[in-house]
């Protein structure tokens, strides 16, 4: 079956529902609202057209930094696989069906057009390969990672940083040169 994608430019209509599942993977949904403008020549200017809401979900770290990172209102761009779920109301509820399209988000970030952002990258856990340590692009070592609380405007996210180390090779018995991007 071949995914339908689709990359969504609009505002976030509600606040980030942050929880974990019974297996303990971290999820995260919101809706989005995205509306068409198009330019009136009669009118000489930009005109609002209909709008469309879609619920974003994002799984695992994308959705522990959608939940730090996002706020309602705020513009965002969203790219993912397009879902189009159905159902019927129950007969007590008028038993009218129902149509919602959702996004399995793979990807989502401010709307630079829009304002400006600050990004601060999160570090992933230590790997059992390299107790304490965490693996780079390139296979290697980058050094130790610590971690920390911070609270930022009243709400408690966890910090972890990178410290710098000597860079091994993947076998961990090496130097390597260090690249700077």
């Amino acid at each position: 079956m071949s995914d339908t994608m689709v990359t969504l430019v609009g505002n976030v209509a509600t606040a980030v529902e942050h929880r974990e599942t019974a297996a303990g993977v971290s999820v995260a949904r919101f809706r989005m609202a995205a509306t068409s403008r198009r330019w009136d020549k009669a009118r000489e200017c930009w005109t609002d057209g209909e709008t469309s809401f879609y619920t974003v979900r994002s799984w695992r770290a994308l959705a522990d930094n959608v939940a730090a990172s996002v706020a309602v209102g705020e513009p965002l761009v969203v790219q993912g696989r397009l879902r189009l779920r159905e159902g019927e109301q129950p007969p007590e509820k008028g038993g009218q069906r129902w149509f919602t399209a959702e996004v399995d988000a793979l990807a989502i970030g401010h709307d630079l057009a829009r304002g400006t952002s600050a990004f601060r990258r999160t570090a992933r856990a230590p790997r059992k390969a390299g107790e304490g340590t965490q693996p780079d692009a390139e296979g290697g070592m980058l050094g130790e990672v610590e971690s920390g609380t911070t609270v930022v405007m009243g709400a408690v996210t966890e910090r972890r940083t990178v410290v710098p180390a000597r860079r091994t090779s993947p076998d961990g018995n090496s130097p390597q040169k260090a690249s700077v991007p």
